[in-house]
């Protein structure tokens, strides 16, 4: 499962004392714990799409708050933030292009907007980044 590679990445990344790598990963791991404790006292279990999603949440705090430095100009952070980006995107599966999220939008027969979003949230949840759909679906 993904969330084991993830828990050994950390443990490589405090072993080679690389900050970068073990903050962002372990802000994952947190996440994920804490939902998967939400989830067990629901009955539930969480799996790698689950987990996928908080990978892609992190990403998201993280350009957000690359953002501010960005405006400050704070080039050691800009660096710092860009390295736990690239640390987390490598857990992520090959995201859908614009090219193909048209195609399967083209294939469907109810061209709605909430319809496209609930057909790519069901069936491609941490393939395609769900803002480009939005907006490619929004332009139609």
């Amino acid at each position: 499962m993904l969330i084991d590679e993830l828990k050994k990445a950390n443990i490589e990344a405090m072993k080679n004392r690389d900050s970068d790598a073990r903050a962002a990963l372990s802000v994952v791991l947190t996440k994920y714990k804490l939902q998967e404790v939400e989830a067990r006292s629901q009955g539930k279990e969480i799996g790698d799409s689950e987990l996928l999603s908080i990978i892609q949440k992190v990403i998201k705090e993280l350009s957000d708050e690359k953002e501010g430095y960005v405006k400050v100009n704070n080039t050691e952070r800009i660096a710092s933030i860009s390295k736990q980006e690239e640390t987390l995107k490598a857990y992520l599966p090959r995201q859908l292009s614009e090219e193909e999220i048209r195609a399967e939008i083209n294939k469907l027969e109810d061209k709605s907007v909430p319809s496209i979003m609930k057909h790519f949230k069901a069936n491609f949840s941490g393939k395609v980044d769900m803002s480009l759909v939005s907006s490619i679906a929004r332009n139609l």
